[in-house]
Parts: C-alpha cells; structure tokens; sequence
C-alpha cells in the first residue's frame, strides 16, 4: 500500500479523483454488471408501488419482465421515517385486499384536533371538513412497517429487491440517456486509499431507470442538471421534521387521536408546526413530532432544541410526564409544493415520491401522492419499454406519457389546490398569514384562485449573518421530557464503518472557516440533528476546525440543504450505513 496522503477534511473520491490518486494506479475497477427491463432506486412508499405495479401489469400480460430494486438501509424500512397519518386510496388502488393481506393499518383516525400554543397556554382551532388539516377516514400508522409490508407484496410478485445496497452513480450511454446505475464501491479507507478488502460496486443496467430516493436525493440533484429538469419550475423549499416514539401512561393514550398545532416555541416568522399521534398497537404507544421550515433566518436557532422546548409546554407535557421514549429520528421533507415541482421525465427514466416534491404541505401528507406517482410512473414505463415499433431517439426511451397521466390525475389537482398555503406565509404575518389564507382565499376558492405564489429563492440563501441576530438561549434538558442531542442519536440505531470517507463531503475544505463560521458562528452545528458538525480547536491553539463526525449521520440532508455556502454535498457511504430506525 502506498504513502497515505496528509489529513484532510474530504477524502471522497467524489472530490477527489482515484485517477490522480497513485494509491490506486493498479487497482482493478472493473465492475459486474446485470440487465434488467426497469432498475427503481428506493424502497419507499413510491419506489415499492411503483415495482409491484410494474409486476402486476407483466403478470397481467404473460410477459417476463425483470425489475431490480435497490435501498440504501440494511433493512426494508429502515430509513423511513414519517409521521403517518396516511390516506388510503392510493393502497386501495395498488392492492384492493389489502385488509385481508395484513397490512399494518391498525388506527383508524378517530378524532382531530388543532391548536394554536401561546407560551403557556392553548387556542383550539376547529378542524373543518373538507379542509386539507381533516383527517376522516385515514389511518396513523407506522410507514417503515406499511413499506416493510409491501416490500413482502413485492417479492412475492417476483421483484427482485436488494438492501443495503446503495446506489451510488448514475451511468449513461454515449449518447447521454441514462443506462443505469452503479452500487457503491465498499472497502475504502477514511484517507481515501483502498483497503485490502476493496471491493468495486455493481452496474444494474436497464431499460428504463426510476429514482425515488425521497427528499434531495443525491442522484436527482444530478440528473437535475443533466437534464436541465428545474428550468421551468421554483426552486424547492425544504423542511426539517423530527419524530419520537413514546410509550405513554394507559391513561394519557386515546388511540386514533390526531393533534396538530403550530405557535410556540416558533415565533410567527418561523414556518413549522407539531404533530401527536395516538397509535391502537396493542401498547400505549404515541408519536410525537416538529416540524421547522429551513428557511429560517437565525443561524443560531436549533430545530432539534426547539422540538426539545416543545414538549415542556404545559398542555403538551401532560401526554408525556410518566412516559418512555423509544425512539428518534429525523428527515428533511420537500415543502415546495405544485410550484416546485419538476420535470419528471428524461431519455432512459423518470423521477418518482419524494424525490420530485409530491407532499401537499397543508394536508401534511405525501405517501399517498408518492404512491400514486410511482403507479403512474410504472404504467408508463411498461408500456414504453413493451409497444411495438418504439421510436425512441436516444438507446434508452423516454417514458413521457408519465408526465401528462400525472397531470391529467388527482395528484396534479390536489398539489395545485393547495400551491398557495404554504408560500402565504412569506409575508409580514408570517405564518398567521399562511392560516388566514387557508380559512379565506382556499376555503372560497378550493385552489382555484388565478395566481400562484413564490417561494423567494432557496432555504440557504434566506439564512442572516450572525451579527444581525440575536443568540438563543435554550433550556438545559431534564432527560425526562426533553433530551440532549448524543442520547437521542444514540436511539436511531445509526452506524457507519468508522474507516470510510466520509460521506458528508466538501467542494472545498476551507470553506467552513473562512465563510460559515466567520460570517454565520458556524451554522451547521446548529441546524444537523445528529451532532454530526462540530468546531473544535485546531492542533496548535491558534484557530477553529470543522470536525466531521459522519459516522452519526442520520441521512435526513439537511446540511446539503440548508449550507449557506452550499459548500456541503451529500453522497451514500457504503451500504447498510445509516439509521436503523424500526416502523418509524
């Protein structure tokens, strides 16, 4: 084995290439590959129903047709995290027996309630039928055990599904459509160097390719460039969510109670807001959760200690006091709504779920629309990749007929009924705006209005240097209601091989120092809700650091997102890394 080069901050081969790195001149890169008619990237909601419509309509028709899933986590589920109240008419449509199958489906909604908190007290507000906050006849459930479940559908329909097993690279033909894409490679040391256990990833070609890796997914941002997808839509906005799980005293639980509330601890110019979700599972178990909109100003605000506050508000804390918290997760969830929405198709695959923004942001829902894209999405590719005397000009086709069925559905409809609400907020009402819109314009109007509202750009430009804030003093936690950062990470289950680059990369290692710490007191040690960025001294005294701690990342991107220098860009480390969340 070579030399090994001096530390540095970003060893991936990413930023750095291997084919100017000598530690790597005779190391064989070549790579297995496999054909298959339709390679879906994701094992999610839109991922998994996507691959078992792709069955039904081959099974339907007598035809062998090979579809190849991919996931990231160790587990079918594992990185799901979601709040779920869920709609069923999506899985209704997919799998019509789905009672009879065993889905977990357990809770029907019972009742709904909405609040507005002050700092001390609450203000109901009614929840009106018909409006997006109504949540009759849906189900809270747990969406890693619903994926987990439909990933049973799917290999029983014959699809091949692969986890821990990230996809790493999209690959073209020469003629730029999309061939496929490559596994990640696995045996890298942190320097960047090959380990003896180097071992290169596969390449899964196929007809058509179907990304659904859910919210800033690192391929698309790729394939967003390539394909110049973005030219004709907003920039997306992005959310921060986070979730616990709690078993509470059988006294406090109300199975298939809904609660959600906005206010305190956010003041009016923060977008975000709370979910309680009491869960019928055989335990007092209930889900709680934050939400903060990353297109906050302060650099010193905190979304993980601001959900911390949250639960000490004293209508709240009475769900919690005597309980245990079982789990913790975070993820960032698109918010950007119709608007933002881009093109969804390109020669050789599709974007599908999460992945191109198909969350209605005031219904606080997206699993039923990310399923109903990804049935939309099948339907086309089969038939693209099966018509006779298919014109393509490109090797691999184009499966257009998916952006006109989406919108000619009731996806298209509902994301553009509701475009308005959430961009309402930018304005000097801040998000008593957005609820005075809802209760006014939407409720005369139903989306109809003639006008569609602007988002103002993306979430890391609308961030304030630190010397135009004011630092935020935060509670110190009592580690029986609200919890510090290391005990709740600890709960994720999350690993990584601590001998890998790290996946959290930097176009440029200076960047940190000499931009977000000087001119935002270092904002990514703020905003990451798994302690994954620390600034610590450097070796000699004299100056400041970043430390990377990837090996605690939870993969929820809100550091590729939220970057004010976007400096930081996200890629998959090696396969089963990551949280090991279970029916979050």
């Amino acid at each position: 084995m070579s030399e090994k080069l001096p530390a540095k901050i970003t060893t991936h081969y990413s930023v750095i290439p291997r084919d100017k790195d000598p530690r790597w001149k005779d190391v064989d890169m070549e790579r297995v590959s496999d054909e298959f008619d339709a390679v879906i990237v994701g094992g999610g909601p839109a991922g998994m129903s996507a691959a078992i419509r792709l069955k039904q309509l081959a099974n339907d028709a007598g035809k062998e047709f090979r579809v190849c899933l991919v996931e990231k986590a160790a587990e079918i589920g594992g990185h799901i995290l979601s709040g779920n109240v869920f709609q069923p008419n999506s899985l209704n449509e997919l799998i019509p027996d789905w009672k009879e199958k065993g889905a977990p489906l357990h809770t029907p909604v019972k009742e709904d309630k909405f609040s507005v908190l002050t700092e001390t007290g609450r203000i109901p507000v009614p929840v009106i039928p018909g409006l997006p906050m109504s949540n009759h006849g849906n189900y809270v459930i747990r969406l890693g055990n619903l994926v987990q479940w439909l990933g049973e559908q799917a290999e029983e329909l014959g699809v091949e599904i692969y986890p821990g097993s990230p996809a790493a690279e999209v690959l073209f033909h020469e003629d730029g459509s999309v061939k496929g894409i490559a596994t990640a490679d696995v045996g890298i040391a942190k320097d960047g160097s090959p380990k003896e256990t180097f071992e290169r990833g596969m390449e899964l070609h196929a007809g058509i390719t179907m990304f659904a890796e859910g919210c800033h997914g690192h391929l698309g941002k790729q394939l967003y460039k390539t394909f110049n997808l973005r030219a004709n839509c907003q920039p997306q906005t992005y959310a921060i969510g986070f979730k616990e799980l709690w078993e509470v005293e059988p006294s406090r639980h109300r199975p298939g109670l809904v609660e959600h509330s906005l206010g305190w601890p956010l003041d009016r110019f923060t977008y975000g807001g709370s979910f309680i979700y009491h869960l019928d599972e055989g335990a007092p178990l209930v889900a709680v959760g934050f939400v903060v909109g990353l297109d906050y100003k302060n650099p010193y605000l905190s979304p993980f200690k601001e959900f911390q506050r949250y639960k000490t508000h004293p209508y709240i804390r009475q769900t919690f006091e005597g309980g245990t918290r079982l789990s913790y997760g975070a993820r960032a969830l698109n918010e950007g709504g119709f608007q933002s929405i881009p093109k969804l198709t390109f020669p050789g695959g599709c974007l599908i779920g999460c992945l191109p923004g198909f969350v209605n942001v005031p219904k606080i829902k997206g699993t039923h629309t990310a399923m109903k894209s990804g049935m939309l999405a099948a339907e086309s590719v089969f038939e693209t990749l099966n018509q006779e005397n298919t014109q393509s000009n490109t090797i691999a086709p184009e499966p257009s007929s998916y952006q006109e069925l989406i919108q000619n559905s009731w996806v298209w409809q509902e994301m553009k009924s509701v475009r308005n609400i959430r961009p309402a907020a930018h304005n000097f009402l801040g998000i008593w705006g957005s609820i005075l819109y809802t209760g006014t314009i939407y409720f005369l109007f139903r989306g109809k209005e003639p006008w569609t509202l602007n988002h103002g750009g993306i979430d890391s430009s609308h961030l304030k240097p630190a010397a135009e804030c004011k630092p935020i003093e935060y509670p110190k936690p009592d580690n029986k209601l609200s919890f510090d950062l290391l005990s709740s990470v600890a709960l994720t289950g999350t690993n990584h091989d601590h001998d890998q680059p790290a996946h959290l990369t930097l176009l440029d290692d200076s960047k940190p120092v000499e931009h977000n710490l000087a001119v935002f007191d270092g904002p990514e040690q703020h905003f990451c809700p798994a302690g994954v960025y620390e600034y610590v001294p450097t070796e000699d005294g004299k100056g400041m650091r970043l430390q990377i701690n990837a090996q605690n990342c939870i993969h929820c991107k809100t550091c590729d997102i939220k970057d004010p220098s976007q400096n930081i860009n996200w890629v998959c480390p090696e396969g089963g890394g990551g949280p090991a969340y279970s029916g979050m």
